[in-house]
């Protein structure tokens, strides 16, 4: 079992490239099962998730060139129409072959997923979309097991807004016949980067990126080349750890208008924020001031940055109050914080987080991928050494996530 050890007390500074979003990227991969040309995509993440979906789609009979940061995907040779257990298991995203497998073959068996234990992610509302296109769907074993001779247009309100579940119904309608509309549909940047790319191959979608999204059929998509969009949650925690540390980076090759709550957040600990073009740069030259918050769905605070700047809070100037909306258990990393010094109380979804001078390092557990990433920036300024176990959280979403901070003047290492 991999660990991470770091010596805290050192500023981040330097200039860092930004990856492109793991969370783009999967749905994007996926998207390379609606058709028999090639589909070539760019700065794709380096990442543990994204190398599991390239070996779940080769399973599939998908043949994968890769390059660097590059990969091109040929569906026409698809032979098996499964995502078995042991390849989703620790992927949620692997539910994303669903819709594609089912509307250009007419059939799909896939794993219920596993992945970070943050909370319910129910797939009742993919199944639900899917029975309203026409397809006949049964639950059994452990798998969902769907059919249909050919999907046909369907208008869908979401009872609850999901991302996952707005994505595989949109790439279900692009080759189904008629006219799908998705209402209470996420909102999500990754969202949009799945549309442009479904448009690149043809596809005809307009909405994406507001609440209700129009998917007019067509009978064949084309391949096509897409540039996958930058990670916005890798740039907020690279921020948010420069702040925390004292430090003055610059993030490249990302983009601020799909950061603006984070940014405003940052703003409120004091921080000073420039922007142009694909370029953010921070400078914090005081003690952070602490900044509540509540997540909730795009376009306001992501949940996948509310442990970032947890760990930010516990050593800010002042008290903050965190209140999560989205999955009930992701307060995990609170009582792992706690080993460390850090002044938190919760109740139901609500934490409350006294700042304090400082946290004393400690042997920690992550608990899932952003709490990993909540332990490393405690970490970075704990007095002492801090120990950061099951870092194979961390490997699922972050690309080399210790090179990148190492350069930027951290003291951090892996070890087994």
């Amino acid at each position: 079992m991999q660990k991470l050890a770091i010596q805290g007390g050192y500023r981040l500074n330097g200039e860092v490239r930004i990856s492109g979003a793991k969370n783009a990227a999967l749905p994007i991969m996926c998207a390379s099962l609606l058709v028999a040309d090639d589909l070539h995509l760019s700065n794709l993440p380096d990442m543990h998730d994204v190398h599991t979906m390239v070996k779940l789609l080769q399973q599939m009979g998908v043949r994968v060139d890769s390059e660097s940061q590059a990969a091109t995907f040929n569906a026409a040779q698809v032979d098996k129409l499964e995502a078995p257990y042991d390849m989703v298991k620790t992927m949620r995203a692997a539910i994303l072959v669903l819709g594609p497998l089912l509307t250009r073959f007419g059939e799909a068996r896939v794993s219920l997923p596993g992945g970070c234990a943050i909370g319910s992610r129910p797939v009742d509302l993919h199944i639900k979309g899917l029975l309203a296109m026409g397809a006949d769907i049964h639950i059994e074993h452990g798998y969902i097991h769907a059919t249909a001779a050919r999907l046909h247009g369907a208008h869908i309100c979401f009872d609850l807004i999901s991302v996952t579940g707005t994505e595989n119904l949109m790439m279900a309608a692009v080759l189904a016949e008629g006219i799908t509309v998705l209402e209470n549909a996420a909102r999500e940047p990754e969202v949009v980067d799945l549309a442009n790319c479904l448009i690149a191959m043809g596809a005809m979608i307009e909405g994406a990126g507001s609440d209700t999204i129009t998917i007019v059929g067509v009978a064949k998509l084309h391949g096509a080349s897409y540039r996958v969009m930058p990670d916005r949650i890798e740039s907020g925690t690279f921020l948010v750890a420069a702040a925390a540390t004292g430090g003055c980076i610059t993030l490249t090759d990302t983009r601020a208008d799909i950061l603006d709550n984070v940014l405003d957040k940052l703003r409120e600990t004091g921080a000073l924020i420039n922007v142009c073009g694909d370029r953010i740069s921070l400078e914090m030259t005081s003690r952070p001031l602490a900044v509540s918050l509540r997540t909730a769905p795009y376009p306001a605070f992501p949940t996948d940055m509310q442990a970032q700047f947890m760990a930010l809070n516990t050593i800010a100037e002042g008290s903050a109050i965190v209140i999560e909306t989205i999955f009930e258990n992701r307060f995990m990393h609170v009582q792992e914080l706690q080993r460390l010094g850090a002044q938190i109380e919760i109740e139901g979804n609500t934490a409350v987080i006294q700042g304090c001078d400082h946290l004393d390092g400690a042997a920690v557990m992550a608990t899932d991928l952003r709490a990993s990433a909540s332990l490393v920036i405690a970490g970075m300024v704990a007095q002492d050494e801090t120990v950061v176990d099951r870092i194979y959280h961390l490997d699922r979403g972050y690309e080399h996530i210790e090179a990148k901070l190492s350069a930027l003047g951290a003291k951090i290492r892996r070890f087994n």
